[in-house]
């Protein structure tokens, strides 16, 4: 097959870009490069087997060209930051897939399949269930308020107990941030425009994703990114809130699979897959893992900070995929390993985390709850305490 893959020099797109020439298909890389992700230019690790297109799925243009003989498009391109320049998220996330089907159908294109990354974020809080109500819940965000006074708990909205979080399906979706919203308004756009000018299409809401070529400059990004830079340099990882909020995790190479299951099963024309690790750890947890893997014996610390916008807890119901035939192998562990051991390859790393941290705290996405709420000397309660709740449910979702 003809392939193009955009934001194929990035880290999804660039494993995904490796088996597809593996299993000998053509591939097109469209990429615009952009910065801060591709800080140094174009990333040593791309194959020269695949054909690498400069260009930007903002630009009606590039999208003509990169479309040209392709049968197949994985459309990775994203803009996943959590800056508060809105704009740029619709942009690129919503803008830039309505650009995508409308080239498509003004050129009769005969697209046979298009694979979209959404992600875990379109559900917000997601599922939780109120044992005192006996009802589940589908909460909104956290008020500022509440997390100022280091209240990390969702509550229900009628008894005011708190919530149990639960393994979230694929049929509600609660978006809260830009990010997320930008990625479902992508998801609609691709399901719905597939449907009525037939290009088969699939959407993937992908759970946290880790391995190697996660870019390190992103001023947001995943916890394996931010607790492997501080272990490397012998800091305490920063864990916000508590470290009790829960996640799932999945490996790049099992999102891999995920994306070539849905590219070659009719099954997955038009519907939405999550993909995630199929158990749920504490943040707290993860933490430990990466310091087991470093050989470090160094506590995270908890110190009332807090991203204004998290989600609580999310870990998402996979069983849907796995009737395609799909199923996580890697373990957290595992990501990390191969994680740290691309990260200790690079060079000019030492100011990225500290970096990274002050633009948060300067365009208030970070936030300190010691500044808003006094705490009348009071200890934090310790990680493990706070965690007596957390659910331990291996992977039969």
């Amino acid at each position: 097959m003809r392939c193009l893959v955009t934001g194929g020099a990035g880290f999804i797109g660039s494993h995904t870009v490796d088996a597809l020439l593996e299993r000998g298909h053509h591939v097109r890389i469209l990429d615009n490069l952009s910065k801060p992700v591709h800080l140094k230019g174009k990333p040593d690790y791309l194959k020269d087997d695949a054909e690498f297109m400069l260009g930007d799925v903002r630009n009606k243009a590039d999208w003509e060209k990169a479309l040209d003989g392709v049968d197949t498009i994985f459309h990775f391109a994203a803009y996943q930051d959590y800056l508060p320049d809105f704009s740029t998220f619709f942009h690129i996330n919503a803008v830039g897939t309505a650009l995508m089907y409308e080239v498509a159908v003004e050129k009769k294109l005969d697209i046979q399949k298009i694979v979209v990354a959404s992600s875990q974020a379109v559900y917000g809080e997601g599922k939780y269930r109120c044992a005192r109500c006996n009802r589940i819940k589908y909460p909104g965000i956290r008020p500022q308020e509440q997390l100022a006074r280091q209240d990390w708990e969702i509550k229900c909205d009628e008894c005011n107990s708190t919530l149990r979080p639960m393994w979230t399906n694929e049929n509600r979706v609660n978006p809260q941030n830009q990010y997320a919203i930008s990625k479902y308004t992508q998801e609609i756009t691709s399901i719905n425009l597939g449907k009525r000018y037939d290009i088969p299409t699939s959407c993937l809401r992908y759970s946290i994703v880790q391995g190697p070529r996660q870019s390190i400059y992103n001023a947001y990004s995943g916890a394996c990114r931010i607790f492997s830079l501080s272990m490397f340099f012998d800091q305490a990882p920063p864990v916000y809130e508590d470290g009790a909020q829960q996640r799932d995790f999945v490996n790049v190479h099992d999102v891999v699979a995920a994306n070539l299951t849905v590219m070659e099963s009719s099954k997955a024309d038009y519907k939405v897959f999550n993909v995630g690790g199929g158990k749920a750890y504490t943040v707290a947890e993860f933490a430990r893992i990466v310091s087991g893997v470093f050989g470090k014996q160094i506590e995270p610390d908890i110190n009332g900070m807090y991203r204004f916008g998290d989600t609580r807890n999310i870990f998402s119901d996979i069983s849907h995929l796995r009737e395609l035939g799909w199923r996580p192998h890697f373990s957290p562990k595992e990501s990390v390993e191969e994680y740290v051991s691309w990260l200790r390859s690079m060079d000019g790393i030492e100011n990225v985390l500290e970096e990274a941290q002050q633009k948060m705290r300067k365009l208030d996405v970070v936030r300190d709850s010691k500044q808003s709420h006094d705490t009348s000397g009071a200890k934090y309660e310790s990680v493990s305490a706070g965690s007596r709740h957390r659910l331990k449910i291996e992977a039969t979702h």
